[in-house]
């Protein structure tokens, strides 16, 4: 009787009831073995303990200056000052500091070098509590990133495996697509005499900062030189508005963007045989001062009736324009192998075949008095400088430097091209969607969407993306510049389509070896 009662006593022990119970409350507030310590960091051990959520933040950043999206040991990237806000915000405890797998960090898309973002979505266990957490945040971080919100997600969320689409945009302006604008050097020079001269650039036939002989105290109107060369706009009209000042150099984008036409210090040096820079400075002034063009005259058609300016392109993005480039963006439509447009990634490997949805061209907006057309790409995921190749490639066909044949041909498996890249600036992350999880679980978690931020999006993308994009091209000309690399020099595999046979560089190896 003694030993039944023993055990009588001894069945429910409370010790293990107690246990079982604990492992409960962990594993519903954080599925972490750490749990309680973490608590204790955050607040004293007579304030409430809060728990870890699983929550996906929506936030935007520019791009410039940071080497990319993914941290990077030793490099400047938006993932390692997120990560650094996170903590200082009370998000991330001290002994899960820089231990990015302890709170099941992931991201939705990996941004490259100076590419910026506007719907860029991360997921993680973050303690969110107390109230403020998402300014805490934008608190410790810079301007160029702002953090919209977070929502809350299912425990299994993953930012990067739940994302079945992301809409990426490349801002590239309408003279791009020009093909007499900004050509290489030996064209402009080839057109002098032919009664159809290429508008030239002063600054990037040269491809220098500086022009030799137009910086100086003094501004130096063009107008007189330009007109006297026999150069027009790409529109056809004579009024010619660049300037020079000590401030700022004569841009490439301020020569064609702004359909303005300049004439560059070292064509006038091949033509007259002026080496010096004061001959220059002569000659532009002698010019101004004997066609009387000063600010009164507006119109130099007018003032230089007995000049017949050569017509300019005329280019403008209208209807035919539209059509052929979206016709040729329709090529990249559908699965693909797109080994030719990355690095690092053989034909024969299963990541180089992505699938495009849709790739279109159709808006154009005005940023700072440049042109750009918004061309929208919606992929499941894109490699390494994909998009800016895809971009490169098009621009190239559209400014007549490779055969429309030539994209099919790039998209084959056994074709090796190498492929112009486009300048980064222009190219942003727009959004990035959750198709599927919204659908399995609307009725019971938020919807992830950018529909709840799109005005504080906006906002954003004009004041950081969109100004950053064009003072850049009106500072240093990016895009003009890049544009004289498409050329046959550089890259000869864009003409050697013959016969619907395209001749690369390893089937010209293998006939030589062949003979």
């Amino acid at each position: 009787m003694e030993n039944l009662e023993t055990e009588t006593t001894r069945s429910p022990p409370p010790p293990p009831l107690q246990e079982p119970e604990s492992k409960k409350l962990k594993m519903s507030a954080t599925t972490t073995s750490d749990d309680e310590d973490t608590a204790n960091d955050i607040g004293s051990t007579k304030k409430p303990r809060y728990k870890r959520r699983k929550i996906a933040i929506f936030f935007a950043y520019c791009g410039v200056g940071y080497q990319g999206m993914q941290k990077n040991p030793g490099a400047k990237t938006i993932e390692g000052d997120l990560e650094e806000a996170l903590y200082h915000s009370g998000g991330v405890p001290e002994h899960d500091r820089n231990i990015p797998r302890r709170y099941d960090w992931a991201r939705s898309a990996r941004t490259d070098k100076g590419v910026s973002a506007v719907g860029q979505v991360v997921s993680g266990r973050f303690y969110v509590d107390p109230p403020g957490f998402i300014d805490r945040l934008n608190a410790n971080l810079p301007n160029q990133i702002r953090i919209f919100g977070y929502k809350r997600v299912t425990g299994t969320f993953n930012a990067k495996k739940f994302c079945d689409r992301r809409r990426y945009v490349y801002l590239i302006p309408v003279f791009a697509l020009d093909p007499s604008s900004h050509r290489d050097r030996e064209s402009v020079l080839a057109s002098l005499g032919s009664g159809n001269l290429l508008v030239k650039c002063l600054e990037c036939s040269e491809r220098g900062r500086k022009v030799a002989g137009l910086m100086g105290k003094r501004n130096y109107e063009l107008r007189g030189e330009s007109a006297k060369s026999g150069i027009s706009s790409n529109t056809g009209d004579v009024t010619l508005e660049s300037r020079v000042s000590e401030e700022t150099m004569v841009s490439c984008n301020n020569c064609d963007g702004d359909n303005s036409n300049c004439v560059s210090a070292k064509e006038n040096k091949d033509e007259n045989g002026d080496s010096g820079t004061k001959q220059v400075e002569d000659k532009i002034l002698a010019s101004n001062e004997s066609t009387d063009l000063d600010s009164r005259s507006p119109n130099l058609e007018e003032a230089n009736a007995e000049v017949e300016p050569a017509k300019g392109s005329g280019f403008s993005y209208g209807e035919k324009e539209r059509e052929r480039f979206s016709r040729i963006l329709k090529y990249y439509v559908g699965t693909h192998n797109f080994h030719n447009f990355t690095t690092r990634t053989k034909a024969e490997d299963p990541s180089a075949r992505r699938f495009i949805i849709s790739f279109e061209a159709d808006k154009v907006v005005t940023v700072e008095s440049i042109d750009f057309v918004k061309c929208e790409v919606l992929g499941q995921s894109f490699m390494l400088h994909q998009i800016r190749k895809m971009i490169g490639l098009a621009v190239a066909i559209m400014r007549n430097c490779a055969p429309e044949s030539l994209l099919e041909k790039a998209l084959q498996k056994d074709v090796n091209i190498n492929v112009p890249t486009a300048p980064e600036i222009g190219l942003y992350l727009e959004e990035c969607l959750f198709t599927s999880y919204n659908q399995k679980w609307k009725d019971s978690h938020e919807e992830l969407s950018m529909k709840a931020y799109e005005v504080e999006a906006e906002d954003f993308k004009m004041k950081h993306i969109y100004s950053h994009i064009a003072s850049t091209e009106h500072k240093e000309g990016v895009v003009a510049l890049w544009l004289h690399s498409l050329n046959h020099r550089n890259y000869p595999d864009l003409c050697v389509v013959d016969d619907g046979n395209t001749t690369t560089k390893e089937s010209t190896e293998s006939e030589n070896l062949a003979g």
